[in-house]
């Protein structure tokens, strides 16, 4: 491995598996270090494709998602750092399939629990073909000033405090990404900081070894000095013992083996990592600082003594000359995200909808205050749900029962009314369940189903005017206006429509009063008298009753009464009703695998 130098600020990466705050905190880190270019070339989230858009800055950006990591390294040619977010259980495969794209040079793996077998296949692949591993059960590393992998270094504060948005003289190593955190503060209290710092992950298998990266430090003229953290379990320090030995290593070693409590315990103890464990003898931590000691390392006596000795090493190295420290500076302040900002209370963001009817926030979605739950416990039906989210608030029983009719007796009026002859049409040329009911939907107007708002306006108006229905029908007569709710093609005074019946009965039965009801009737007893289908229709019906309902309640007042019935309440009410319908003939009409429909020639007049 050996070599040098592996991240710089022209570094950019593929992110596997989209997670959005590492990513960001990446973006975030590469605006503090004047960063020309973001560092995330391109996501990589199999099965999707587009864009995601995250913060460089102030600046809102868009980074290409890729379904494949062929079809990203082909997109972005000079991304070289692959960083796999994958589970435990499907990173072996991501991660092989990165070290064979000739444009990865560097696979950091996140997850932790890789199989060790696997983990052997993906060493022995990266040693042959000279490429770079860290981690498995790493947060990766950095490169102070110039790249990060992933949630490396953890919040802002931390890397500010720590000096990271700038190189230092000190390059660190650990095996523990956690405390990697810890060092690096304790780095940057005692010296001018880190140039450069590697978690090599807690597994028990590293794809690379704390001595591969101390080798690399030794051939980088910008790091004078090194910080090595261990721990207990394994042999890897050893490695780096060799190499003190051997003196290929001549840099100062600053290191120290944690987990010397392990022999305050009888049994075989386990640090959180797989690797962490305590063995035999010479992988204790107090064997494997001897061995680092022995071989020239600098090594102090319990971890307290580490920063002390970290410092002197550093004060030496500036007295001899060897180290001219980093001048600090103070880096750009990272725009902080609204919801962040929100919630500490330091700015106030203005809303762009409002909703006064539902609130699904909390562990149960409400209706007008009322607890879903609630409704179905106390045996609600779905005229109460229409009392809560149409006029925000509980209406008695009769009402909700009248409006449960309305339901009942509007959701369907056979195949030939234009609506459903739309839907059935639709769905017969093979559209969705949507597109046939929208067409359907689409045709309920002033001359279907809409007649109920204009009913209930017109009737509401000539009633609270004192008309008589003389008065009225004849004003409307010339107007030219044909008056709704009175009118019906089959239905006539000898045919009665049941519906009609069926509502008129209820509302005498059950409303307080049903005083638009009547005026309504009068009306349609004038209009018998010029032809016997001006009968009083269903639409006339539910619009003179809904008026009673409004008024006869005493849960409205006259303001609210008139908002409803201009806002266009009713014709939400048929809209609901047919829907049920038409639902019901685009399903009978693919039950019956019915062909395209073409209307016959014969029932079109052609003419010129």
């Amino acid at each position: 491995m050996a070599s040098g130098q592996i991240f710089s600020k022209q570094t950019q990466a593929l992110f596997y598996n989209y997670k959005q705050l590492p990513i960001q905190r990446m973006l975030d880190f590469d605006f503090l270090c004047g960063r020309e270019t973001p560092s995330v070339a391109g996501i990589i989230n199999p099965g999707s494709e587009g864009f995601q858009k995250l913060f460089f800055g102030q600046e809102e950006i868009a980074i290409p998602v890729h379904s494949s990591i062929k079809e990203a390294c082909k997109a972005h040619s000079t991304a070289d750092v692959f960083i796999n977010f994958a589970s435990f259980r499907s990173a072996f495969a991501s991660s092989m399939d990165a070290l064979k794209q000739p444009t990865i040079r560097v696979v950091a793996i996140i997850a932790e629990g890789v199989p060790e077998g696997d983990t052997k296949k993906l060493i022995a692949y990266a040693r042959a073909n000279n490429k770079i591993i860290i981690g498995p059960a790493t947060v990766g590393g950095i490169q102070a000033g110039a790249f990060k992998i992933g949630d490396t270094a953890g919040t802002l504060e931390n890397i500010v405090e720590s000096k990271l948005y700038r190189p230092g003289s000190v390059g660190f190593v650990s095996k523990s990404g956690g405390m990697s955190n810890e060092l690096y503060r304790i780095i940057s209290r005692t010296t001018d900081g880190i140039y450069e710092g590697i978690a090599i992950g807690g597994d028990v298998f590293p794809g690379s070894t704390l001595s591969d990266h101390v080798l690399r430090y030794q051939n980088i003229p910008q790091i004078k000095m090194v910080v090595v953290l261990g721990e207990l379990g394994g042999r890897d320090e050893y490695s780096l013992v060799e190499a003190l030995k051997q003196g290929r290593v001549t840099k100062p070693v600053v290191a120290w083996v944690s987990g010397t409590c392990a022999r305050l315990f009888k049994s075989e103890v386990q640090f959180g990592h797989a690797g962490a464990k305590s063995g035999g003898d010479m992988e204790s931590a107090q064997a494997k600082n001897s061995a680092l000691q022995g071989a020239g390392a600098l090594v102090p006596t319990s971890f307290e003594g580490l920063e002390p000795l970290i410092k002197e090493v550093y004060t030496n190295l500036v007295e001899e000359g060897v180290i001219t420290p980093i001048p600090d500076f103070q880096p750009p302040p990272v725009p902080q995200d609204l919801n962040a900002a929100i919630k500490a209370g330091k700015v106030r963001a203005p809303t762009h909808i409002i909703s006064t009817i539902c609130d699904d926030r909390g562990e149960e979605a409400t209706y007008a205050g009322v607890r879903m739950s609630s409704l179905i416990e106390s045996d609600k039906g779905v005229g109460d749900v229409i009392s809560l989210l149409w006029f925000k608030r509980s209406l008695p029983s009769y009402c909700t029962k009248f409006i449960e009719m309305c339901i009942m007796l509007c959701a369907d009026h056979g195949p030939c009314v234009s609506g459903a002859h739309n839907t059935i049409v639709t769905a017969r040329a093979g559209k969705d369940l949507v597109s046939s009911l929208v067409s359907g939907l689409l045709t309920i107007g002033p001359r279907f189903g809409g007649a109920i708002d204009d009913a209930a306006r017109y009737f509401k108006d000539a009633c609270d005017k004192g008309l008589t229905p003389y008065d009225y029908v004849e004003a409307m007569k010339k107007k030219g206006i044909r008056v709704p709710g009175i009118g019906h093609r089959i239905k006539s005074a000898d045919n009665r429509d049941k519906r009609v019946e069926l509502l008129t009965n209820y509302g005498r039965t059950f409303f307080p009063s049903v005083r638009y009801l009547e005026y309504a009737l009068q009306v349609e007893k004038y209009t018998l008298t010029k032809a016997n289908n001006l009968v009083l229709n269903v639409d006339g019906c539910i619009g003179s009753l809904f008026l009673d309902l409004l008024v006869s309640s005493a849960m409205f007042t006259q303001q609210e009464i008139d908002e409803i019935v201009g806002i266009g309440y009713l014709n939400g009410l048929f809209v609901l009703a047919r829907t049920i319908g038409l639902i019901g003939h685009t399903f009978d009409q693919k039950r019956l695998k019915q062909p395209l429909y073409r209307h016959p020639w014969e029932d079109v007049l052609y003419t010129k």
